[in-house]
């Protein structure tokens, strides 16, 4: 991961779309340009800035946030937990959960199960548990597990700043449905915070939206914690920091505890170091 520094904006330059700035610094049609942008990658005065018409004034510096490009390969995620119905493994960052050219179709072709089928979905950014059914009944045993609420899971989570108090119950709807999610504050300093959250509900993107409307949104998050300066050890965090640590449910067909604890990734360990948490 690097942040590259463009020259700065010329005084010929001003004015112009900053779609149009990156076309033509870096030899990029319009619509790889916009490509760029839409993807969260660029910073102006150090904020990010995703819409193609801002206006560049003269002395600005514009950044490009690089990352080496996902891996392709299945057995990047380990597996972490595996019986006759049921397929856990650790998502790395940077893989889609299921569709195209996802994690799900790479264990169908490398474990030769076609009916191989992700449960829930994880952000692509995001790491950790994600449960895959081996065949249909199991599918649709787990998913009313979900819709019961019966699946436990946790999450570890950078939050920027000191979340008070230590422990929180946020119930926030989200897209107008009922949303829950508690955290627990495992470290803390005025840079950042290191919690646990458990979510009650599984709304889209629940944990990392009741953060920003907490205040305190998720280091590296490139939706929903943009309109503020990137400084300090947040400028080298590549992607959200959200790690799905464990997943606890009745096995569908037998009724035993099946729990999964996923390791925390190397960037993760890495981040916390920066911030100066444990």
């Amino acid at each position: 991961m690097a942040i590259r520094n463009l020259q700065p904006v010329a005084k010929a330059e001003s004015g112009s779309a900053l779609v149009s700035f990156l076309a033509a610094r870096l030899g990029l049609t319009k619509r790889q340009a916009k490509d760029m942008l839409n993807s969260r990658s660029v910073l102006v005065n150090r904020r990010r800035v995703w819409m193609a018409r801002h206006r560049l004034s003269r002395g600005d510096i514009v950044s490009i946030q690089e990352a080496s490009a996902p891996s392709s390969c299945a057995d990047d995620s380990e597996i972490i937990y595996e019986d006759d119905d049921l397929l856990i493994v650790n998502k790395r960052p940077g893989r889609l959960s299921n569709g195209y050219n996802s994690l799900e179709s790479s264990l169908r072709k490398t474990t030769g199960n076609m009916n191989l089928k992700a449960v829930h979905r994880l952000d692509r950014d995001t790491s950790g548990c994600l449960i895959l059914a081996k065949n249909q009944e199991t599918e649709e045993a787990m998913i009313a597990l979900f819709r019961r609420k019966t699946v436990r899971k946790t999450y570890h989570v950078i939050a920027l700043g000191r979340v008070e108090p230590r422990e929180i119950t946020l119930r926030i709807p989200v897209d107008g449905e009922e949303a829950c999610t508690h955290i627990r504050t495992l470290d803390a300093n005025r840079r950042a915070t290191h919690l646990l959250a458990t979510p009650e509900t599984g709304r889209t993107h629940q944990i990392r939206r009741h953060l920003q409307q907490l205040g305190h949104p998720v280091a590296g998050d490139r939706q929903y914690g943009t309109a503020r300066r990137i400084t300090g050890p947040e400028t080298a965090v590549r992607r959200q920091m959200l790690h799905a640590s464990t997943v606890e449910f009745a096995h569908p067909r037998t009724g035993r505890r099946v729990f999964a604890r996923a390791p925390l990734p190397r960037d993760f360990r890495t981040a916390l170091v920066a911030f100066g948490l444990t």
